[in-house]
């Protein structure tokens, strides 16, 4: 329900905007407030679970969000729409990092790795089939079903939750020793963050004061979160957590994963829909033939690897995988169409299971299992915040990247030259047919439209040189990563 919920919602954010009757800017903001709030509870999630139990959280969450999924596509003015989203949000952010704890609390340790391989399997396989679903629900069923789906789905998840998890005390000493500044210090600075990255692109980043305001407001929230977790008798979330050496080393190679991963999040299926002029039902086509189906049959095999191997080696095969899948982008033209992208598609959906799955797994082995519970907030932060600054910073890189592309092809392009002259010349021929007192003025515009067209490839074939960059340096960062110590997940 999240990672579609995200998808979806971003996907179809046009449809969106027509059915409530908003204005961009307040589709923009919708956006923000319908994901920011996740920021501000999913990293507590670890501790609420561990002390009330898997239960009292989710049940209650999954029916609340499940009425809230209901009533949004009914409701009328932005006021209601924005609080709705926001409700929403809150509980979306609680069901993931839920999952990671029932995984780690719940299951027998032999099935500990396979259900880290589920937990990182939908984040890939969601973010791909996500174009055809919007295509499927905005077509046929109605636009209304981007909510309406996890009616259906919530309650199920309650149901689920209900009868398979244990029935728990609630723990009286963690409720008592609670650091409730630490967790409201922490969201609360994560999610003004959050809204300065959503925004950013849009607003032109530091030319907004909003942006300035957001980011210095979250910067100064996260660092008074760490001088709590200094003096406080009993921390949260302590930075130590996360300060042993391989887990430092394994979260930065996740960051650097997230950047190579945009090669396929981000990249192919813009490039299909703004180049290629692709539909979204054919864009979901190629996305479920190419990554999904060969997810669902990687998947498996990165389990049996995960159980009988060290898994430095299968990170380091995924972000192989993403290395050559961006060098291959780098080839791209303006004729490029979705076939074009099989290779590439095959082995970005080879690199993410073969690099997340035992990133995670790697992170926890080599934590302190007293401290899962701060691991397991950091681990969100990286997932969602990490997440949408790659975003956000990937679109403003095509968007400047495309801006330098079209000066400098335009440079070449000189009024009165004879490779200008011939191009107009063969343009204007073509349209020939529509007057001769029009053909100039549209070869012309074809011109400029070719023009155009080949600043945004080459602003692409940029974004994969960093894509391609950004999986070597996450392999350099592994090379220094020592192997883990034997365990439920290590070997």
């Amino acid at each position: 329900m999240v990672s579609f919920h995200s998808r979806l919602f971003g996907l179809g954010m046009t449809d969106l905007r027509a059915s409530f009757g908003l204005s961009f800017d307040e589709g923009a903001w919708l956006n923000t407030f319908a994901n920011a709030p996740q920021l501000l509870i999913a990293p507590a999630v670890g501790w609420l679970v561990a002390t009330f139990g898997i239960r009292r959280i989710l049940v209650p969450a999954a029916l609340l969000y499940a009425l809230t999924s209901a009533l949004i596509p009914t409701t009328t003015g932005f006021t209601a729409l924005v609080l709705l989203h926001v409700v929403h949000g809150l509980l979306l952010g609680i069901f993931v990092p839920a999952t990671l704890m029932i995984i780690l609390r719940n299951l027998p340790m032999k099935w500990w790795i396979t259900g880290i391989a589920l937990y990182a399997f939908r984040t890939a396989f969601t973010a791909n089939a996500g174009t055809a679903l919007v295509d499927i629900y905005v077509q046929h069923l109605g636009w209304q079903f981007l909510y309406w789906q996890d009616v259906f789905l919530a309650p199920l998840l309650a149901l689920l939750a209900w009868f398979g998890a244990p029935a728990e005390k609630v723990n009286r000493d963690m409720l008592e020793r609670a650091d409730w500044g630490g967790m409201m210090l922490f969201g609360a600075g994560l999610t003004l963050l959050f809204i300065a990255v959503d925004q950013g692109n849009r607003l032109n980043w530091f030319q907004s004061g909003l942006v300035i305001t957001t980011l210095i407001g979250g910067l100064t929230l996260i660092l008074a979160f760490f001088i709590n977790e200094m003096v406080v008798e009993t921390p949260w979330a302590h930075v130590r957590a996360i300060s042993a050496r391989n887990v430092l080393l394994i979260l930065s190679v996740s960051l650097l994963y997230t950047m190579a991963a945009a090669s396929n999040t981000a990249l192919v299926p813009n490039y299909l829909s703004a180049v290629a002029h692709l539909r979204p039902e054919q864009i979901g086509t190629v996305l479920i033939q190419w990554v999904c189906i060969p997810l669902v049959l990687l998947t498996p095999v990165a389990v049996w690897a995960m159980h009988r191997t060290d898994g430095r080696l299968i990170i380091a095969t995924g972000l192989v995988c993403f290395g050559v899948a961006s060098y291959l982008g780098t080839g791209l033209t303006s004729q490029w169409n979705g076939d074009n992208f099989r290779t590439i598609l095959v082995l970005q959906a080879a690199g993410h299971i073969l690099t997340f799955m035992p990133i995670i797994v790697l992170a926890v082995a080599n934590g302190n299992p007293k401290n899962a519970i701060a691991t397991g907030a950091y681990i969100q932060v990286m997932r969602l915040l990490a997440v949408q600054v790659v975003q956000s910073l990937m679109t403003t890189y095509i968007r400047k990247g495309e801006q330098v592309q079209s000066y400098l092809i335009g440079l070449n392009v000189e009024r009165g030259s004879h490779a200008s002259t011939t191009s107009l010349a063969a343009l204007s021929h073509k349209v020939s047919g529509a007057g001769e007192a029009l053909a100039h003025s549209r070869a012309t515009s074809l011109l400029s439209q070719n023009v155009q067209a080949q600043a945004t490839v080459l602003a692409y074939i940029n974004a994969f040189w960093l894509t391609f960059f950004c999986a070597v340096g996450g392999l350099i960062i592994l090379a220094f990563v020592t192997k883990a110590p034997k365990g439920p997940l290590t070997t």
